[in-house]
């Protein structure tokens, strides 16, 4: 599949209309997405055979985009449920029966039932409303041991160091502005953007 393609299939999911601000939602727009996609697929880490999870997975667009590059089996992992339901749908509506799951879970408060996996990919919240509302996440990803692809604030230090200090492989390698609508009440502009940036962390 080509990037164009796949960024058009990826914008035209259904999406949540009314964000929620204490869960931090941001829908990850399709063409971001896709580069990102590519991204992963370039290191190798999404293949044909492998076990993904996507981390907060929202509507489901990662975990989608991650199947329809070849990934064999999705687990989306999400604490709303309405997000969840749409995420099933839009599952449904691209992917095959049997090669997908959806788990309403709180990160932090309940842990996912998961069968052997290969990759995970995460856009978790990045703190901004609740300070370290990330490190549930990166608890679970640590307790996983795979490798991760992670998108978080550019601006963001502690990752590196987190994972360093445990002996993971850090690296960053690239970043990109990501839009932010006026969602939510608070925000007083029409439409902006803030920077992401975009990790690859590996266990020893």
């Amino acid at each position: 599949m080509r990037m164009r393609k796949l960024a058009i299939s990826l914008s035209n999911l259904d999406t949540k209309q009314n964000l929620d601000p204490h869960l931090e939602q941001y829908i990850t727009p399709g063409d971001l997405a896709s580069r990102w996609l590519f991204d992963i697929l370039a290191f190798g880490d999404i293949k044909s055979g492998c076990r993904v999870v996507d981390l907060g997975a929202g509507n489901g667009i990662l975990g989608i985009g991650a199947s329809l590059l070849g990934a064999d089996f999705t687990s989306f992992i999400e604490a709303d449920l309405e997000m969840c339901n749409i995420a099933q749908k839009n599952a449904e509506s691209c992917l095959t029966d049997g090669t997908y799951e959806i788990q309403n879970i709180e990160v932090g408060k309940e842990v996912p039932i998961l069968d052997e996996i290969d990759l995970v990919i995460s856009n978790p919240p990045w703190g901004r409303q609740t300070e370290g509302a990330d490190a549930h996440f990166l608890d679970l990803i640590i307790s996983l041991g795979v490798t991760t692809h992670l998108m978080h604030n550019n601006s963001a230090k502690h990752i590196k160091n987190r994972f360093e200090d445990i002996d993971w492989n850090v690296e960053k390698y690239g970043e990109a502005d990501f839009p932010i609508p006026a969602s939510y009440g608070h925000h007083k502009m029409a439409r902006g953007s803030t920077r992401a940036g975009f990790w690859r962390l590996s266990p020893p």
